[in-house]
This record gives structure tokens, C-alpha cells and sequence, in this order.
């Protein structure tokens, strides 16, 4: 191969942005549709929680019972927004539709492919992340200067479920099998990973599942930055767990379904 034939090739950021972009723009022609259910889902949990069932109860770490819910929701959008789009979205790329197939014809690699997917998942963390964000803002019911920084979190929370769901997805050869995933795994999480109600009120031995479980670091840190006065040194370990996780399951998630692509 020739000296300009190699310089033809895109480097990597200009090859993951590829992916990247080809997502958003697929995403974005069907925005509405797209963006309503996983946008209205938090929203419901917010109103009948933190309203409803807040009436009821005093608030915990000294904040109401709402506002402690909604410290936490960014996250939980921001997981289940990535886990249906490196689930579903992956599995019908990568087996009915072969969008995978056509893409590497191009001068680009499974990994590159991967990464791509992986950052448009991130990505989708951190925009419905702000869009739960936003209401909590809105509404009064988030104040603290610092939720900000919740963005990053909902960003780094995509990237993590991202990976594990394309992990998962690795596995799977029939589309219906995701719902054990969801229903046998992500929905349990939900309420066990200190987003409904503290860790500290629950069991010993589920508090220290809990500790296990990825989405309680994300609602740790989340939390962390949008109520004052819970900023310890717990997230450093919190943001840790998080990046060992993604380089763990990112790496071994890139490994399987570079096999299947192979196959």
C-alpha cells in the first residue's frame, strides 16, 4: 500500500466520530418519538414517588422525599437510555438489519465501531440526564449549583451500562432474551441501589449487594452534586468503581462481539 493510501485512512477520533455521527443522525430523524418515552418515564416516577408517596414520609439525609428522588433520576434515564440502545438498538444493527456488515467495509475497526456505539450511549446519558435535570430545575425542587456536574455523571453512567449492555448483548441470539435483562436485572437495581430510598434503611445484606451493583455509584455521586452538604470522599471511590467497570466490560464486551462480527 502506498504512502497516500495510508494517508487516507481517518485517524481514530475522526473514525469513532464517524459512528458516532452516523447514530446521531439516524436518532435525530426520528427525534420525537425517540426522545418521549424515556423522557416521560422519570417524570412519572417523580410525580407518583416524590409527590405521592412523599406525602407520606418525612425526607431523608435532610432534604425531602422528592428531592432526594429526584438527586437520583438523572442517572436512572441515563442507565436505561443506554441499555436499550446497546441492547435492542445493537442486536437489530448487528443481526437484522447488518448495519455492522456495511459500516466495515469502510476504513474503520470493530473497535472503532464499538467505541462509537459506546460514546453515542454515553451521549444519550447525559442528554436525558439534563432533560430530568432540567425539570428538577424548573420545578425548584434541585437548587444546589453543583447539579451540574450531574451531566458528566449521567455521561459516564451511559458509558457504563454502554458496555456491560453490549457485554450482555454478545450473548444473546434471540431478541426476547433481553427481558430477563431488564426485567431480572435492571429493574431490580432500580430499587435496590439506594435511588428509591437510603441503603442505610435497608438490610445489611442488601446494602451490601447494593454496593456491587453499578447504578448505586452513579446515584451516589449523582446525588452528591445536586443536595448540599454530601460531597465526601465516598465519590472518589464512587468515580473508581465506575471507570473499572467501564474498562472491564468496554474491553471484554469490544472482544465478543468482535468474535460474533468475525463469525
Amino acid at each position: 500500500m502506498s504512502s497516500n493510501e495510508f494517508s487516507a485512512v481517518p485517524n481514530l477520533p475522526k473514525r469513532i466520530y464517524s459512528v458516532w455521527y452516523r447514530h446521531i443522525r439516524v436518532y435525530s430523524a426520528n427525534f420525537f418519538s425517540n426522545i418521549f418515552p424515556p423522557f416521560l418515564e422519570p417524570l412519572i416516577m417523580l410525580m407518583a414517588l416524590g409527590v405521592g408517596l412523599g406525602t407520606y414520609l418525612n425526607g431523608f439525609e435532610g432534604v425531602s422525599y422528592i428531592a432526594f428522588l429526584a438527586s437520583a433520576l438523572p442517572v436512572t434515564t441515563a442507565m436505561y437510555s443506554a441499555s436499550y440502545e446497546c441492547t435492542f438498538g445493537t442486536f437489530i444493527r448487528l443481526e437484522f438489519d447488518r448495519v455492522y456488515d456495511g459500516m466495515l467495509g469502510a476504513p474503520i475497526s470493530t473497535t472503532d465501531l464499538m467505541l462509537g456505539e459506546i460514546i453515542f450511549a454515553g451521549t444519550k446519558g447525559l442528554f436525558f440526564s439534563g432533560a430530568v435535570l432540567l425539570v428538577s430545575w424548573i420545578t425548584g425542587i434541585i437548587t444546589y449549583p453543583l447539579s451540574i456536574l450531574t451531566l458528566f455523571v449521567g455521561f459516564l453512567c451511559g458509558i457504563m451500562f454502554g458496555c456491560f449492555s453490549i457485554y450482555i448483548t454478545s450473548f444473546v441470539h434471540n431478541i426476547n432474551h433481553f427481558n430477563f435483562y431488564f426485567t431480572g436485572f435492571l429493574s431490580p437495581m432500580f430499587f435496590f441501589s439506594g435511588v428509591v430510598f437510603p441503603l442505610d434503611r435497608m438490610p445489611a445484606a442488601i446494602g451490601i449487594l447494593a454496593e456491587l451493583l453499578p447504578l448505586t455509584h452513579a446515584a451516589r455521586l449523582s446525588r452528591a452534586f445536586c443536595l448540599p452538604g454530601i460531597i465526601n470522599g465516598e465519590i472518589v471511590k464512587d468515580l473508581l468503581y465506575i471507570i473499572i467497570f467501564i474498562v472491564i466490560f468496554g474491553t471484554v464486551a469490544i472482544r465478543r462481539i468482535r468474535k460474533r462480527l468475525i463469525l
